[in-house]
Formats: structure tokens, sequence, C-alpha cells
């Protein structure tokens, strides 16, 4: 279906999606607003940046990577579904990691080791933007407190995630002497996991929404999560690019 029958087929909202037009609508939102499209990560991945403002960019995340478990149990917590909860715990098991499994938390760690920052300050999060923290906090409150099928679809920016991992990897070992092979290795994992988890997700929201509006809170979940990515990046490019460098937050070595 073409994107005019799409749009008139989505203008009736009592008529209820196809599989394929949900999905279709779906992915129309990664492919304009994903924050593959920021302009902070157009220049982090094409060597634009110092160091400084690498570990910016990656203590700040931390905040998002530390959040990801809290709002994966805030789900869980939610559902007498069982088979939801014994499929969803995976994902708190690869952040936060299981047994020898050292869990992507670990490995973001490990970036920021590699960075040069110090660990117990990155997991402090007192460097933190104060808009990143805002943005990581909104995510968590909008899985515990909205609908669960909404809730779920907000976990749905996975669909579009391989895709930044995959240039992150590359440009980032080209242009960067300071990052090594090694500290890659969160983005690395990813590649794998993200496609598992989105396919199940996808899967999970095609079959228990149940309405149209079911649909449309589904489609503007995935607007709200990418709105909590590119807020992210507003935030540092603004203290980092633009040096508006907010009270408090991490200061780089001149």
């Amino acid at each position: 279906m073409g994107s005019a029958a799409l749009a008139e087929k989505t203008s009736a909202p009592t008529d209820l999606l196809t599989p394929e037009e949900f999905e279709a609508a779906i992915r129309a939102v990664g492919a304009e607003r994903y924050h593959d499209k920021h302009i902070f990560h157009k220049m982090l991945h094409g060597g634009q940046m110092n160091k400084g403002q690498v570990q910016a960019w990656a203590l700040n995340r931390y905040c998002y990577q530390d959040a990801v478990p809290r709002k994966d149990a805030a789900l869980m917590a939610r559902t007498d579904d069982r088979a939801l909860r014994r499929e969803w715990i995976h994902r708190i098991h690869d952040h936060d990691g299981l047994g020898e499994e050292e869990g992507g938390i670990e490995r973001w760690l490990i970036l920021t080791d590699g960075l040069g920052l110090d660990r117990a300050y990155v997991i402090s999060k007192e460097g933190a933007l104060p808009a990143t923290r805002f943005a990581v906090e909104a995510y968590v409150r909008f899985v515990a407190e909205q609908p669960l099928v909404v809730a779920v679809a907000s976990s749905l920016t996975e669909l579009f995630a391989p895709k930044i991992h995959r240039e992150r990897i590359a440009g980032m070992l080209e242009n960067y002497s300071f990052v090594s092979d090694d500290v890659m290795a969160y983005f690395k994992r990813r590649l794998s996991q993200a496609p598992r988890d989105a396919d199940f997700a996808l899967d999970y929201i095609k079959t228990h929404a149940k309405t149209r509006e079911e649909q449309d809170a589904c489609v503007k979940a995935v607007q709200f999560k990418c709105n909590v990515l590119w807020a992210q990046l507003d935030a540092l490019y603004l203290a980092y690019v633009q040096g508006m460098i907010p009270p408090g937050a991490f200061v780089p070595a001149a």
C-alpha cells in the first residue's frame, strides 16, 4: 500500500490497521524520527568530535543504559502473563548480566573506562546533564504507567538500532585513535540482541493491540521513545558543541 493510501486508511481512527499496515506505521516513525538523523550523531560517527565530547556522550548515555533494566523490571511487575515475563526477563539479564555473562552495563563501563573516565564518577551520574536524567526517568515512568501493550511498543526503537550500531562501530573505530575494538563490545553484542527483542515486541503488539485506538497509542509510544533519545542528543549538542554546559555537569579537560 502506498503512502497516500496508508494515510487515508490511518485517517479513520475506527478502522483497525492490518498487521502489515500497523508494522508499516511503526517503521515510518523510525524513518522520520530515529536519532541516527540527529546532527550530534552525524558528528560523532563522522569523526568531528574531540575526546572530551565523546566522553560526554558516553557518560550521559550511561544514565540511559543504567535505566533500561529498571524500566524492564517495571514492565514485568505489571503483568500476570507468565509467558511475557519469561521472555522479557532476558532483557534484564542482557543489561545487568547473569552468571558468567557480564551484561551490557558492564560493557558500557568498559567503554567509559577506555575513554579515560573514572568509573565511580560515571556510575554516580553526578556529571550527567539534567536534561539527560529527566528524559531517562520520563521513559521509566512511561513504561510503568501506560497500558501494557503501549509500554511494550515503546521498546520498538530496537527495530532501528542495528543500523546505528553498525555506523557507530565503523565510524568510531575509523575516526578516533582513542577508541579501540575492545571498547566497542557493547554495540557488537546489541547487533544480535536488538533484532531478537524487537521481533518479539512487534509480534506482541500486533497480537494484543485489539483496537485502532490501541494501535495508534502504540505508534505514539514509538514516537515518544524517539523523542526521549532525541532530547538527550539535543542536550549534548547544546552543552558540548555549543558550549552551554550547565552547572555541575561534566566538563571535559582542556
